[in-house]
């Protein structure tokens, strides 16, 4: 210790160490309406506790079990900095989560949020959790609470960090477990969005090498930071009306790893799986990133769902009836391959 007196020390607050209280305070304000728009009768209380309060609809399910996961965004918060644009974030969150416990058959019943940021912008911090909101509402999900956390000296100036938790339920006798996947099963691929949530950091070390993210470029028909930020979508709407379908033996939700990576999670040791990687042409973005960057193919599979999104191991004699549902949704489809 210094022999500086305490009297000859300017007074230090917490607002002068880079957390303000109050704007927080202000921004929790801000979204509680937004909130608010996500709840039904089984949200017991306002954003802002200690704990968010969900009465679990016990009558409506016979032998209920719960399903959660947790989630980030990775890099593909990087292009929201660059580009300015911070509305499409908590959508893809959101979906990302609801797909993830989809694989199991589940439902989504509520969402948590985690926001840490240097210094908090009540504006970005809002225009996030508008897109949380609206994917809440758009999956039926309550938006129940989260946390804010600024953390001067821990993250960039003007950037941040979120990450989601989700609560769903399936009857345990509606489980989708892979169990029943056998030999001749065949794959069904549904279209991706473009990137979703994953591949982030390889993407933008290939594009962002060539052009800047408001560059617009025509194999991409648009620019950069557009095509990058495309909402990762949600598969629970197109895949509600089949969770009952005896011929639904299995699906996977194509994150990190690629359509082999995380079909292989369902499979028993003694079978295998045939891709057909010419069943379908990627969408251009892939295209784009492969060329400019030089990609291996095999890094490409690894990485990428290279427009794949959704895949549903069904039997064969309900591909039928599959493609009669798909049809009528407006959904396209494509067998990708099989089970050996």
């Amino acid at each position: 210790m210094g022999s500086t007196s305490k009297a000859d020390k300017p007074p230090l607050s917490y607002r002068d160490a880079g957390v303000d209280i109050a704007a927080g305070e202000e921004a929790v304000d801000r979204i509680k309406a937004l909130a608010r728009r996500t709840h039904g009768p089984n949200v017991l209380a306002n954003l802002g506790g200690f704990g968010g309060l969900f009465r679990f609809p016990r009558d409506q399910y016979r032998n209920p079990v719960l399903v959660s996961s947790t989630d980030g965004v990775g890099t593909k918060l990087k292009i929201a900095f660059l580009t300015g644009r911070h509305d499409t974030i908590g959508q893809d969150l959101v979906n990302h989560c609801v797909n993830d416990i989809l694989t199991t058959g589940a439902q989504p019943l509520f969402f948590l949020d985690y926001f840490a940021t240097s210094r908090l912008d009540g504006e970005v911090f809002e225009s996030v959790v508008r897109g949380l909101a609206l994917a809440c509402e758009e999956n039926e999900c309550a938006l129940i609470g989260g946390e804010t956390a600024e953390m001067p000296d821990f993250y960039q100036p003007e950037e941040y960090d979120i990450s989601g938790t989700i609560v769903g339920v399936v009857e345990k006798d509606a489980m989708l477990t892979g169990l029943t996947i056998d030999r001749g099963d065949v794959l069904v691929g549904l279209p991706s969005t473009g990137l979703h949530t994953n591949g982030f950091s390889l993407a933008r070390k290939a594009l962002l090498r060539e052009w800047t993210v408001d560059s617009y470029v025509p194999e991409l028909d648009g620019t950069v930071g557009e095509v990058l930020l495309t909402i990762h979508r949600s598969y629970l709407h197109v895949m509600r009306p089949l969770l009952q379908e005896g011929w639904l033996k299995g699906t996977a939700h194509i994150t990190g790893g690629g359509i082999e990576g995380n079909l292989g999670r369902l499979l028993r040791d003694d079978l295998h799986l045939v891709i057909d990687w010419d069943a379908w042409d990627w969408p251009s973005v892939f295209k784009v990133i492969q060329q400019v960057g030089n990609v291996p193919t095999a890094d490409m599979r690894r990485t990428f769902n290279l427009g794949i999104g959704w895949v549903l191991v069904i039997s064969q004699d309900g591909l039928e009836s599959l493609r009669q549902h798909l049809s009528e949704m407006g959904e396209t489809s494509m067998i990708i391959g099989e089970i050996q």
